[in-house]
């Protein structure tokens, strides 16, 4: 990825090159060229996902090398054959570069599922980098609400979507208690709100930030210490845990009332222990979803044309790509929502 003796044109990108930790870094990638039905997004920005520290950890299958970033919005600048009529327009794809579309899950709509699916950022080259090539199917146009770089929260609000809607985990009058303020906590905060839930969110003491902006958007925002005296009197009717964290997932599971709805929406990237035996004795419903599928893309679609998801106050800051070191590490350690890297920015 690295060869410049080719006279195809050159960018820079941010490259997994190896397993370890310590082989991410920039380097110098072709340019790529969009074939058939395929367009080539100029990236105005990409959201630094958990999903990028797990496949700096190893914790996260990816095939190196390989250009990291997956959380992607930009606008079209160039089409291939039956893709013409995307190009100007401003997007965020879907992650599936290819698909086999003939096994169980790909015939039953569920592309994320399928069990040789190639995805941008782990799989095929992604959008830490100036451009990026999808398939058109792929893209969904920006709503002329969102900011130039809130289009990358498509992404995880697709995964949001996939988790909660069709069917429902809520309904009007439940109470929702959401585990964890990050963005994926807070998108699910919205939707849940959106469908009619009275929503809690819980964070720690160095989440107040996070709390904060959650509270400004209508959520109860609590510490995770008054969890207890904030729940009602037999439990939450749905607890959604997006904090990924062993202890915040059991403080979930022991808030929820008997009969309740669990959805796991985020990852721990490792194993974990846990009293499993509360799902039982609870007889919970435990749902969750793994990444996305096109009906939760055009459940997005339908929340922020609606106004009930707004992004735009997610986006914390924005840095150019050459500060990703800078932006991880601020993204380990939750300070922030959602950073985001524009590539526009290094000049």
């Amino acid at each position: 990825m690295t060869d410049n003796t080719s006279d195809t044109p050159r960018m820079p990108g941010l490259i997994k090159r190896d397993k370890g930790a310590e082989n991410v870094g920039l380097g110098s990638v072709p340019r790529p060229a969009p074939g058939p039905d395929e367009a080539l997004i100029e990236v105005y920005a990409t959201g630094i996902c958990g999903t990028d520290l797990h496949i700096q950890d190893d914790e996260f299958p990816s095939i190196p090398p390989v250009v990291m970033g997956h959380e992607v919005t930009g606008r079209v600048v160039e089409a291939g054959t039956g893709a013409e009529s995307w190009t100007g327009k401003r997007v965020s794809p879907e992650t599936y570069f290819y698909t086999c579309d003939r096994c169980a899950a790909c015939l039953a709509g569920r592309r994320n599922l399928c069990p040789t699916r190639k995805s941008i950022g782990s799989h095929v080259n992604g959008g830490f980098a100036t451009h990026v090539v999808v398939p058109q199917r792929n893209l969904h146009e920006v709503h002329e609400s969102v900011g130039e770089h809130a289009g990358a929260l498509y992404e995880p609000l697709s995964c949001v979507a996939q988790c909660l809607c069709d069917p429902a985990v809520a309904s009007p009058g439940d109470s929702a208690l959401v585990v964890g303020p990050g963005a994926m906590g807070i998108l699910t905060a919205q939707v849940l709100k959106a469908q009619g839930a009275s929503v809690t969110i819980s964070g720690t003491s160095g989440d107040r930030r996070r709390l904060d902006l959650a509270a400004s958007l209508g959520m109860t925002s609590v510490l995770a210490a008054e969890v207890e005296a904030a729940t009602p009197g037999v439990g939450f009717d749905v607890v959604a845990d997006a904090s990924g964290n062993e202890r915040g997932i059991d403080a979930g599971l022991r808030a929820i009332r008997k009969g309740g709805h669990y959805v796991q929406v985020g990852l721990t990237g490792k194993p974990i222990s846990l009293d499993i035996d509360l799902i039982c004795l609870k007889e919970l419903v435990v749902t969750s979803g793994f990444a996305s599928t096109p009906r939760s893309w055009r459940r997005v679609e339908q929340l922020i044309a609606a106004g009930e998801v707004v992004l735009d106050p997610l986006v914390t800051d924005v840095s150019p790509l050459s500060a990703w070191e800078t932006s991880f590490a601020r993204t380990r350690r939750a300070d922030g929502v959602k950073l985001v890297l524009d590539p526009r920015l290094d000049g």
